[in-house]
């Protein structure tokens, strides 16, 4: 079976029983460390919930490293788990990357949702520095890649501007950008909707908050869209700087053998 059917048959089972990568990804606690093949992951907490925590992966030996952060999607919603983007976090580790590939509070979690999902995911790009210290090694700067849900977060955040270590660029593989529309489409069953706790029109502050915006810093942001996605449709990622692949979906996005991933590579760069 390829990688890619392997996604695909993973996030189809996931559609029937809401339950992708929960336990996997705590499996070993923050802190444990396994070594696979010359890439070591390490579990790390970066807050006390037990879903604010994340995996490094990275080739030991390095004094400095660019860190990567894997945001994963799933329309935010607690069946979906950071097991999503493994595949691409060995892909970056393979390729000379730090990789922080995070978990977050999700809809349907305690304390998910508006606003803990998006405090989680810039209390996890914060924690970056504090991580690099406590592993032993220096990082230089921080690109965040997200899928779907996660390339929304991604764009966001590269929207803030203000973190320790500056955001170098921000990727979203099929990111949800137009929260307003998409919550008006219904898009993903009313996942928007769930995310900010109501409608356009009973929650608009919320909307303001949570609505992606262009960096006003050094931060490149930059949507990678497949052309035949039908859950993230490519009119729901606009709004930025786009690279749109044709004949790609939404989980050839994920796949790391696809050119859509390889647009990414290209976009991250050398280590």
């Amino acid at each position: 079976m390829t990688n890619q059917s392997f996604i695909r048959g993973w996030l189809a089972l996931a559609l029937v029983l809401g339950c992708v990568g929960c336990a996997s990804a705590r499996r070993g606690g923050p802190e444990a460390t396994v070594k696979m093949v010359g890439v070591e992951r390490s579990n790390h907490a970066y807050g006390s919930d037990a879903e604010q925590f994340g995996t490094l992966y990275r080739r030991p030996g390095r004094g400095t490293y660019r860190v990567v952060v894997l945001i994963h999607g799933g329309f935010w919603q607690q069946g979906y788990g950071l097991d999503l983007m493994t595949p691409l976090a060995d892909d970056l580790a393979d390729r000379g990357f730090a990789v922080w590939n995070i978990e977050y509070r999700r809809v349907g979690q305690r304390g998910g949702g508006w606003r803990g999902t998006l405090d989680d995911v810039a209390a996890a790009v914060e924690f970056v520095p504090s991580l690099a210290r406590a592993v032993g090694f220096e990082a230089t700067d921080v690109s965040i890649v997200g899928h779907s849900a996660g390339g929304h977060l991604a764009l966001w955040l590269g929207g803030l501007g203000d973190f320790a270590v500056p955001i170098k660029i921000a990727i979203g593989q099929g990111p949800v950008t137009d929260l307003e529309a998409a919550a008006r489409a219904d898009l993903g069953g009313g996942a928007v909707q769930s995310l900010l706790g109501g409608t356009p029109d009973q929650v608009p502050e919320r909307y303001r908050f949570a609505q992606p915006v262009r960096s006003t810093g050094i931060t490149r942001q930059v949507a990678v869209v497949g052309r035949n996605d039908d859950i993230v449709p490519p009119e729901f990622s606009r709004g930025f700087e786009t690279i749109e692949v044709p004949d790609t979906d939404h989980f050839d996005l994920i796949d790391p053998a696809s050119t859509a991933w390889a647009a990414v590579a290209n976009l991250l760069g050398p280590t």
